[in-house]
């Protein structure tokens, strides 16, 4: 019996896009160049990453079947996937890519049957590095989403935006003392 499955890891990657999209409409367009050291990627930049990473899998697992990486040309797959990034140029343009890719990412996962998540994927002849299944490599989609969300929310907080997972912690925070306040109170 399998207790995360296609459904499970489909939710949870929307939840994690989700809180991304909040992210990138709480910070205002003009913010969107912000980066924390000139070697690092902007607000912008980041957000265009995530959007075209997921819609690079979709590509590569959902459209192309891929289960082997054996001579795969990753330096045209990653100057194309910049290239894709610089096409999204204002904030509604990688709101929307969040959007769409998300959920043709997520519809995608949420489809897979068992046995194809079990389907081993190829990377190398020499098996360096080694094979893996497909569940992996999707649940690797999902981890590298929620790391940029933990830059995008140091971003927030240099610009002195409360993110709004910490605002939506202080409001059931200040419900629930509320009550308590209240009877002290009479």
């Amino acid at each position: 019996m399998t207790y995360y499955g296609s459904k499970e890891l489909a939710d949870s990657f929307r939840t994690v896009r989700k809180n991304n999209l909040a992210i990138a409409e709480d910070i205002p367009e003009d913010k969107y160049g912000f980066r924390q050291t000139p070697e690092s990627r902007s607000v912008a930049e980041l957000l265009r990453h995530i959007a075209v990473y997921s819609i690079g899998h979709a590509d590569m697992y959902a459209v192309k079947k891929m289960t082997s990486f054996v001579g795969f040309d990753w330096g045209a797959y990653m100057q194309q996937a910049q290239a894709d990034e610089r096409r999204l140029e204002t904030k509604a343009q990688i709101l929307d890519a969040l959007r769409s890719g998300g959920d043709r990412w997520a519809s995608y996962v949420g489809s897979l049957s068992e046995a194809e998540q079990e389907r081993r994927i190829t990377f190398s002849e020499d098996g360096v590095p080694p094979a893996r299944s497909r569940f992996e490599t999707i649940l690797s989609v999902k981890e590298h989403e929620m790391h940029h969300r933990g830059q995008l929310m140091v971003l927030e907080r240099m610009l002195s935006i409360v993110p709004h997972l910490t605002r939506q912690m202080q409001e059931r925070w200040n419900a629930a003392a509320a009550p308590k306040a209240k009877s002290a109170g009479a």
